[in-house]
């Protein structure tokens, strides 16, 4: 059976925000999950950037300033459209027993993204421990929202991975295709014991459907312990944030990192477009985007196999 979300007492039904403002052009059919594969249209595969440039100056970002490979071709890039939509944001919080970090710090952290989003973006807070279980549905009020978090404990083993699944499909999944800005951001420190869901397969959710996903990261409390079948608690936080696009911080910069991310979904992201070619559908696509001097840029590092041009 699926995972389903768990539901505070407080709260009775889980209300999922109607679609955000449709996205520039016709472009955002063409990011599907690896089980709902679907064509590629004319417009080609789309997939979310984060650029900017480095110096000062009023110069676009032209699709000529990058150069995008997929298993080591290069391929024509089609388009690139800057997207000033409002923005998703998934918080989703560690409050497992033996979590690094206390109660207090944990609701700061989610707190500082209130005080960080722009006009028409909203939150959502998932806390998990051996389930994951909604705090406070799409909001954009401060006081609404520190008030939810009241709600926070200690309690139970961390399933990391069943609780990104479900935040996934259960709330950022049926968001789409009316937004294209989706991002998950996850406080912990990377560890998981105890869920079903596979990390590869997890990861290659995020990466099918462009969420870009950021850590605020703690210290490793299980000391760097290998377990068996389940990537170390570091390698989690690093492919994760490094697959997606994403960027990790310390839970103690919560502050610089929420505004870090919000200015990043507000101001320095697009949607790329291209036309695959020479590539194979059946296998998992490394990608690699470089910029001209003077500019930035990320993307997730591959494109898991399911789509197929025409």
């Amino acid at each position: 059976m699926p995972l389903q979300l768990m539901i505070s007492q407080r709260k009775t039904t889980l209300f999922l925000a109607a679609a955000m403002l449709a996205v520039l052009l016709p472009l955002a059919a063409a990011s599907q999950s690896r089980r709902n594969a679907k064509l590629i249209g004319p417009e080609g595969l789309v997939i979310a950037v984060t650029a900017k440039r480095t110096e000062a100056t009023n110069e676009p970002i032209r699709p000529e300033n990058l150069h995008l490979y997929e298993n080591g071709v290069e391929q024509k890039i089609q388009n690139l459209v800057y997207d000033p939509s409002p923005s998703k944001i998934v918080i989703l919080v560690d409050n497992s027993q033996s979590v690094p970090a206390e109660i207090e710090k944990l609701k700061q952290a989610v707190m500082e993204f209130a005080y960080e989003i722009f006009d028409g973006d909203e939150i959502f807070v998932i806390a998990f421990d051996e389930k994951p279980e909604i705090i406070q549905e799409w909001t954009d009020d401060a006081k609404k929202l520190e008030s939810a978090l009241g709600t926070f404990r200690k309690q139970g083993s961390p399933y990391l991975f069943d609780a990104i699944d479900a935040a996934t499909r259960e709330v950022i999944l049926p968001l789409m295709p009316g937004t294209r800005k989706a991002a998950l951001v996850i406080i912990s420190d990377g560890l998981d014991r105890g869920s079903k869901s596979r990390f590869e397969t997890v990861l290659d959710n995020l990466q099918s459907n462009d969420i870009a996903t950021y850590f605020l990261s703690m210290p490793d409390r299980s000391g760097g312990v290998y377990r068996r079948n389940q990537p170390k608690a570091a390698t989690v936080v690093s492919k994760i944030t490094e697959g997606t696009g994403g960027k990790t911080f310390p839970i103690e910069d919560a502050q610089n990192a929420a505004k870090f991310i919000c200015e990043e979904l507000r101001k320095n992201r697009y949607l790329l477009s291209y036309q695959p070619v020479n590539t194979s559908v059946y296998d998992s696509r490394r990608l690699l985007l470089l910029a001209d001097e003077g500019i930035e840029v990320r993307t997730k590092t591959a494109q898991p196999p399911g789509l197929k041009s025409n």
